[in-house]
């Protein structure tokens, strides 16, 4: 087996895992997130940065996030039937939901995952 067949197969084993994992939480909100990113462009460090900013501060302790770079794993991208990227996809709890750009609109994301109600 190649080493990009192996990590392939290995991360697809980890995204099973926490899928599993979030089934037997209890209802006490948790979130799988993935997030694409298109190497390490200024969009895709400022994706991390706003995602990672808005999980610490609204989801501490209740959150997986996993970081995408679909340049070295283009097959996550096709999927997750990815077209643009930064792509934030909100696997669980359902529904699933994508957002797409430098996650900078905070109250957005934050009603796209239920965290916020809309006035």
């Amino acid at each position: 087996m190649t080493k990009k067949k192996a990590d392939q197969t290995q991360a697809m084993q980890n995204a099973t895992d926490a899928f599993e994992l979030a089934l037997t939480e209890t209802n006490e909100g948790h979130y799988v997130l993935r997030l694409y990113v298109t190497g390490m462009t200024p969009n895709s460090r400022r994706a991390i940065e706003n995602t990672k900013k808005i999980c610490e501060e609204h989801l501490k302790g209740r959150y997986e996030l996993e970081i995408i770079d679909i340049y070295q794993q283009p097959i996550f991208a096709k999927e997750g039937q990815i077209i643009a990227a930064p792509t934030l996809v909100k696997e669980l709890p359902p529904p699933l939901r994508k957002f797409i750009g430098d996650m900078s609109h905070t109250e957005r994301i934050l009603l796209g995952l239920d965290l916020r109600k809309k006035n």
